[in-house]
């Protein structure tokens, strides 16, 4: 015999369960005093069961004395877009927040950002990134992994989550990711010799035979550039900004200056008088910003503009066009490391020690410079480019 569900009534200021035969459920009403206006704050629960009610008013009682009062329908897509609006501020909004925003809304906010965040398990975030797995390379289910971990964090600092479930997970094994590449030596030369009469020629010099990320020399003013030997000086670029935030280098460590190969300082005089003659010739001023590389009307130079010009370089020189800009740098070392350069000396090169910072030359204070990355690649390419580099017939 079924018997019809009973309330339980309690004394003025006491918390009540009863049953709701509109909503055709349990009701659990909270006492919380009152509030500064003079009402009374009696928050609800709802639940199938009055076992399920009671959990809720304990974890709602435990919610408030930990001073987090989590919004009810506050879900997993609302802590996402808070972080990524509220919680990146300084980034740079087509690199870091961009890739985030994109990877959200492609591989998380789709599968559980319908989620409420409250309500959030450890056993939910794995069910997703396994159901990830089968589509995405380990690397990137750990990126995914982060950006729910710092979205919830997020949610945290303003009160709006009481714990965060992520961080009881671990990202799983997934596809394998697309090795890292490097151009050999006889790719390296084709790929400059192809770009030799484009206007990316010494852009592409630069990377490939000083280490510099793409992000370091899009920004290049020429006086970060220093082309002639100064009381016992080598040539030597100042690798101290970015196109990043603020203009600063991917981190502090990558602050360096480095000696420049003696083609590259070839390269980039003949490219000083080639820009020089091109702004003279169309009448146009000095780039305002000093920029060592400008499209063909003085504007800087736009990532996808690079990437693009860098294909059909990369095509013309009879390789497949799946190679981009930044793998020039992976070649740099490993061109280096294949011609017998310590490790060491390496991560010096491109940023990744500690000592870096102190290892410059900036401005007038006189410190050491790298020089064993451009001694060694004046050795490696010394065959190659016995010619005459000229861009004076430089093309779009």
């Amino acid at each position: 015999m079924n018997e019809t569900p009973k309330s339980t009534r309690a004394g003025h200021g006491a918390d009540t369960i009863y049953w709701d035969p509109a909503k055709k459920s349990y009701v659990g009403a909270v006492s919380l005093g009152y509030a500064p206006n003079g009402k009374r704050r009696r928050p609800k629960v709802y639940g199938k069961t009055k076992t399920e009610v009671r959990q809720k008013i304990r974890d709602l009682k435990k919610e408030i004395q930990t001073g987090v009062k989590a919004p009810a329908n506050y879900t997993v897509a609302d802590a996402v877009n808070d972080w990524l609006e509220r919680g990146l501020k300084g980034r740079d909004e087509k690199g870091t927040i961009g890739k985030n925003r994109s990877m959200a809304n492609k591989h998380l906010t789709p599968f559980i950002g319908k989620a409420k965040l409250k309500e959030l398990s450890a056993d939910d975030v794995d069910d997703w990134l396994d159901g990830r797995a089968e589509f995405l390379a380990t690397r990137s289910l750990r990126d995914l992994l982060a950006i729910l971990r710092r979205s919830i964090a997020h949610a945290q600092r303003r009160d709006k989550a009481a714990r965060n479930v992520a961080l009881l997970v671990t990202a799983p094994e997934g596809r394998p990711g697309r090795p890292s590449k490097a151009l050999n030596l006889e790719q390296a030369k084709a790929v400059l010799t192809a770009a030799r009469p484009s206007r990316l020629y010494a852009y592409l010099v630069l990377s490939l035979l000083g280490g510099v990320r793409t992000e370091e020399a899009r920004p290049l003013t020429w006086d970060h550039v220093f082309l002639e030997t100064q009381d016992g000086i080598p040539p030597h670029v100042a690798v101290w900004r970015s196109v990043r935030k603020h203009g600063e280098t991917k981190t502090r460590k990558s602050r360096r200056t480095i000696a420049l190969p003696m083609q590259v300082v070839a390269v980039l005089e003949e490219h000083m008088r080639w820009q020089k003659q091109e702004r003279a010739s169309r009448g146009m001023d000095w780039s305002p910003t000093g920029r060592v590389f400008t499209t063909r009307s003085g504007e800087p130079l736009d990532a996808a503009n690079v990437r693009r010009d860098f294909k059909a370089i990369v095509k013309k020189a009879g390789l497949k066009p799946e190679w981009t800009p930044r793998e020039l740098r992976h070649s740099f070392v490993s061109l280096l490391s294949d011609h017998g350069l310590s490790l060491e000396r390496i991560a010096l090169l491109v940023g990744h020690s500690s000592q870096t910072t102190t290892e410059t030359v900036y401005r007038k204070q006189l410190r050491p410079v790298i020089t064993q990355g451009a001694e060694a690649m004046d050795d490696i390419f010394a065959e190659e480019q016995g010619g005459e580099a000229v861009e004076g017939d430089a093309v779009a």
